[in-house]
């Protein structure tokens, strides 16, 4: 039939057409961005979710082909959050690069995990490229801060964890006044107060949160344990801590041993009486509340058993018993 090479002909021509609006789109237009755009893609956002961003924003002329063109590229789960400094009249393709190797990125998104130590968060930035290890502990374990009449002696406990938007040239100094201003807007309000009330300084409530964040693992727990450490504090006994030791270790110990309970040092609960001398990490909103709230209660002792809580205990033969139960 003479129609049909007609008919292949149109077959060829329909299904040219998406393909060359396709190539026109990522490969060859360049109205867009029509100015210098910044744009924040949000933590955790997918390949389509930036795609449609970038439409919103001016970016790109397509999300579908933009997004499509990620997809076969294999590129859609390497796309970047942060903040962008786009410039204007560059392909889809050009953005599509910078989004993936981060190229035009003016910020990144960092988190920080609750308990982090300065050492530790000090490492986590660096490996996002926002500057060397070395620089950024020193800044953390030499900068102080002031409450009240109070200096702390570093910047420890005050780091607070969260998830930051960081500009990619910003110093070592102003990541930590970034986080440092963090922590005093979580800083319950009546801190003054509560610090006084508890017969301490600010800065010695936070080192009691510091306690709490690395030895509790349920919220429901914190301010329990925040009252058995005020508890042993009132009477004179050690906290006897174990994250304490463990916070001079260069590296992390899945046990204490008993030469470790026997070194010599300021951060030794077991040997010394009173708090630590700083933070031995850096606490969250729940520990920092625990520790200006405790809860009462006539406990001196808990031992862990499992599933994210602990046992407490008021006498030491009744810790005895649960250390039997528990951990043997």
């Amino acid at each position: 039939m003479k129609w049909l090479p007609w008919f292949g002909l149109a077959v060829l021509i329909v299904a040219a057409i998406p393909l060359g609006w396709f190539g026109y789109t990522v490969e060859v237009d360049r109205t867009y961005p029509r100015m210098p755009t910044d744009v924040i893609v949000p933590d955790g956002a997918t390949g389509r979710e930036i795609a449609r961003l970038l439409e919103e924003r001016g970016v790109i002329g397509s999300a579908l082909a933009f997004d499509a063109m990620a997809r076969v590229e294999g590129r859609r789960n390497d796309l970047k959050a942060g903040e962008f400094a786009f410039p204007p009249h560059q392909t889809a393709v050009e953005t599509l690069r910078e989004v993936e190797t981060g190229g035009k990125q003016v910020a990144v998104w960092v988190t920080i995990p609750e308990g982090f130590t300065a050492t530790e968060i000090a490492q986590t930035l660096a490996e996002r490229d926002l500057g060397e290890t070395g620089a950024l502990e020193a800044v953390f374990l030499h900068d102080s801060l002031t409450f009240g009449n109070v200096r702390t002696p570093t910047l420890e406990g005050y780091l607070f964890p969260d998830t930051y938007l960081i500009p990619t040239v910003a110093t070592p100094a102003e990541i930590a006044k970034i986080m440092t201003a963090q922590f005093a807007s979580e800083l319950p309000r009546d801190a003054p107060f509560a610090a006084k009330h508890l017969g301490l300084s600010i800065p010695q409530v936070v080192t009691l949160a510091s306690l709490v964040e690395r030895e509790a693992k349920a919220d429901d727990e914190r301010a329990l344990m925040a009252g058995v450490y005020y508890n042993r504090l009132r009477l004179g006994m050690p906290l006897e801590v174990d994250a304490t030791i463990e916070y001079t270790f260069a590296h992390h110990k899945d046990v204490i041993t008993y030469a470790d309970l026997a070194r010599d040092s300021p951060y030794n609960t077991y040997k010394h009486t009173g708090l630590p001398p700083t933070p031995i990490a850096n606490p969250g909103r729940a520990s920092l509340l625990a520790a200006f709230h405790p809860k009462k209660s006539q406990f001196l002792f808990y031992v862990y058993m499992g599933n994210g809580h602990h046992a407490f205990s008021r006498t030491l033969a009744e810790h005895n018993a649960n250390v039997a139960r528990y951990l043997h």
